[in-house]
């Protein structure tokens, strides 16, 4: 049980069922404002989703899927954050907190690190959580080579695994994939 008593479960994407998988994309489009495609649909699956629900409704996710990140000479078992939203009603309540908090738990126990890319009105709550903004440049591998990709609001999460001397100034890299590439 956790805030307003909504109840959080983890389940991989190959254990929800299919209408899970229909609800879960209905509150993500919804949470979005119609700003969420399929691109960012396929990037939140093959990982674990936290589910928060109240009533057996869902209303609050987030997902954790494996990503390759590469900081100066080091590549990185990432635990990367895709699809954290809240239902409307839901918001200011502690849900996302909530969903947060057991993402990262699961981050911190499997992964050299966390990283997500932040909406600017998400950059507090994640800066609040503990979240390091990534000041060095950031790009992308793609089929053409690497990509500076500027603008972009990255933030990482050490964990127990992180090697030392990580520094959030190096240039970091992503891994190649089709839509937002972070």
């Amino acid at each position: 049980m956790t805030t307003s008593g909504v109840r959080l479960r983890s389940a991989r994407t190959a254990d929800l069922s299919p209408a899970e998988l229909t609800g879960l994309r209905a509150l993500l489009d919804d949470a979005f404002a119609g700003r969420f495609g399929d691109d960012d649909w396929s990037h939140a699956l093959g990982g674990v989703h936290v589910l928060a629900a109240a009533d057996g409704e869902l209303v609050g996710h987030g997902s954790v899927v494996l990503r390759q990140l590469a900081a100066g000479e080091r590549t990185l078992r990432t635990g990367y954050v895709e699809a954290v939203a809240t239902a409307s009603p839901w918001r200011r309540r502690g849900v996302g907190s909530a969903v947060m908090a057991e993402v990262e738990r699961l981050v911190a126990g499997g992964f050299e690190l966390g990283a997500l890319s932040s909406s600017r009105q998400a950059v507090r709550f994640y800066a609040g959580r503990g979240w390091q903004r990534w000041t060095g440049a950031v790009g992308a591998l793609t089929p053409a080579g690497i990509v500076d990709s500027p603008g972009e609001a990255v933030f990482v999460l050490p964990t127990p695994h992180t090697p030392p001397g990580l520094s959030v100034a190096d240039r970091l890299v992503c891994d190649w994939r089709p839509g937002d590439l972070w």
